[in-house]
């Protein structure tokens, strides 16, 4: 099967932005994982997106993904001179997120009876009933859903049927994040200079205030009154002045806030740590989430969003009120006090993940979803 991927971004050339944030969106991380994944089924996959910058290529070869950015101001009539042209050949197309420019590919699609997917990631990108571009996104073939909360807005805002929608992980390889042990985690502490009886809590994912790290530094606060030789990982790029805040407050709390920054392979820290923490706001289903779960950790995060989909309350980690610095604290300390807890709640979620968040489960999934009706 030949497949059409389109996304608003993908492979722009910058790794920052001037306030410090990393370009790469998780949609875009999303985008690439599952176009590779797609290849390694035996499926060909070109990949559409903006062109942003001058130094960009038009078209190249991005590890095996036949990739094309699409010139502005004229986006959809390149699109369609391309389906006609250099790839007539697409069978189905798959979008991720709601781009602008995508109306035009399923607009084609509708022309020669082809195929359309639709996958959403983030509850911020569902639509509505209105507007042309809207109505048209209504009129794709099949959705996908990452989470439960999108599949039900889907529905209630977008008026999809529910029977052609799937709700589907965008999934991880949990290979490369293998289950941390006592003894793991003890080595590790030590090679960070740490006491290896000291506990260690982590925050892994984009430093901005969405994902709730005015909460995390509250929860900080409490805690290291509590537990003052207790550590806290921050790993993560993300707005400069916010990585300063934390730096700050590390001085004021004993230097027990180590602050990484942006790391390309974060699976120490998962191996390391004892106790996962996510106070985001609002989330889609969270990478970093499912990473450290699959990892063994246990984790503490808000009550939203994907978060319900894998953390169940006192089985494999907690929910709170995402404002709740109190709560998250408090349930935190729970862990870190109950070694025999930690170890169950870390086991399940590590099982969760590896039975219903693997590539090797999901992909294929995916590309049943995907693939034209015999």
């Amino acid at each position: 099967m030949n497949i059409c991927l389109l996304i608003k971004d993908f492979a722009v050339g910058k790794k920052f932005l001037p306030d410090g944030r990393p370009t790469k969106s998780g949609a875009e991380i999303h985008g690439e994982n599952h176009a590779l994944q797609l290849i390694k089924l035996g499926h060909r996959v070109t990949l559409m997106t903006k062109k942003r910058f001058f130094h960009t290529a038009a078209r190249e070869n991005f590890n095996g993904i036949d990739l094309v950015r699409l010139h502005p101001p004229l986006r959809w009539l390149e699109i369609f001179l391309r389906l006609l042209t250099t790839h007539n050949d697409i069978d189905a197309f798959y979008i991720i997120g709601t781009p602008k420019f995508s109306v035009w590919a399923i607009l084609f699609a509708q022309m020669f009876n082809k195929p359309v997917t639709l996958a959403l990631t983030g509850k911020a990108e569902i639509f509505g009933a209105d507007g042309w571009r809207n109505k048209i996104l209504a009129k794709c073939t099949r959705y996908v859903a990452t989470t439960r909360e999108i599949r039900d807005g889907f529905i209630e805002r977008g008026g999809i049927a529910p029977e052609k929608i799937s709700i589907l992980p965008h999934g991880i390889d949990t290979a490369k994040y293998p289950q941390s042990n006592e003894k793991i985690r003890r080595e590790l502490k030590i090679s960070r200079g740490l006491n290896p009886d000291c506990k260690v809590l982590l925050f892994c994912a984009r430093v901005v205030r969405d994902k709730g790290v005015d909460t995390l530094q509250d929860v900080w606060k409490i805690l290291h009154k509590q537990i003052p030789e207790a550590f806290l990982f921050v790993v993560g790029g993300g707005l400069n002045e916010l990585l300063n805040e934390l730096r700050t407050l590390s001085t004021a709390l004993d230097d027990s806030i180590k602050v990484i920054g942006e790391v390309d392979a974060p699976q120490e820290f998962y191996q390391m740590a004892d106790v996962y923490i996510f106070p985001s706001r609002h989330e889609g289903l969270p990478t970093s989430l499912l990473e450290a779960m699959a990892s063994g950790l246990p984790a503490v995060t808000s009550d939203i969003g994907g978060c319900e989909d894998v953390i169940d309350n006192d089985v494999n980690g907690y929910r709170v009120y995402s404002e709740d610095a109190i709560a998250f604290a408090e349930k935190i300390s729970d862990l870190f006090k109950d070694d025999e807890r930690r170890k169950i709640f870390g086991e399940r979620a590590a099982k969760l993940i590896r039975d219903t968040c693997d590539f090797a489960t999901v992909i294929p999934k995916l590309s049943d979803i995907i693939a034209p009706s015999n």
